[in-house]
């Protein structure tokens, strides 16, 4: 498999601006610029949201599959990626999972978050520290009074 992605910039750093295109066509001539990057309220992507956006999008469908091996299906999975730039670096990323998932214990999820972690595409793909911290929803049981 082979994925595609277009960047177009017009102008210098500071000034100039872009736009991502995607071979899906899910960005298609999005805004991107030095300002979107650097300033908040200007609206358009940078290259670290993406990151972001693509290390929190492969981890939640790792624990997925990491659960369906273990014939557990998640009610819900929602995964919140920071970055940390520093000196135009990026030194570390943080990964916050919440998810429900019947019949599964927390500490069975933390473990299958943890693998996650460590195994997902883009996870193995960067040269950087990435950490996680999961939360687990326990399930109520549902009581009824006449």
């Amino acid at each position: 498999m082979k994925q595609t992605a277009n960047a177009k910039w017009i102008g210098n750093l500071r000034d100039g601006k872009g736009t991502l295109t995607t071979q899906s066509g899910v960005l298609n001539s999005t805004p991107y610029s030095f300002k979107t990057r650097f300033d908040v309220g200007e609206k358009g992507t940078n290259p670290e949201e993406l990151i972001a956006a693509a290390l929190a999008g492969c981890f939640t469908m790792e624990i997925s599959a990491r659960l369906a091996e273990k014939d557990y299906t998640a009610t819900t999975i929602n995964t919140e990626a920071t970055i940390t730039l520093v000196d135009l670096t990026i030194n570390r990323i943080h990964l916050i999972v919440t998810a429900q998932v019947p019949g599964i214990t927390a500490p069975e999820f933390t473990v299958v978050a943890k693998d996650a972690e460590l195994n997902c595409v883009i996870s193995k793909a960067l040269k950087i520290p990435i950490t996680s911290e999961a939360h687990f929803i326990e399930e109520k049981e549902e009581t009824y009074t006449r």
